[in-house]
């Protein structure tokens, strides 16, 4: 799943939930799924931070 679908499913589960109109066990499910998905937008940012600091690296090496 990329990060940007994570992120519009996350934004459905989000107001989903704010709505209030669903069943307590619906509400479980939804905030399970919403745990999840902040898992796979936080990886997603993690690498792309690991990817910048790495070409940050390999921009001062070079101009070293």
């Amino acid at each position: 799943m990329s990060y940007e679908q994570a992120r519009d499913e996350l934004a459905i589960v989000v107001n989903q939930l704010e709505a209030g109109t669903t069943t307590l066990e619906e509400s479980l499910a939804l905030w399970e799924r919403g745990e999840q998905l902040v898992a796979i937008c936080e990886q997603w940012l993690n690498n792309a931070r690991e990817r910048i600091e790495a070409v940050r690296r390999q921009s001062a090496a070079n101009n070293d």
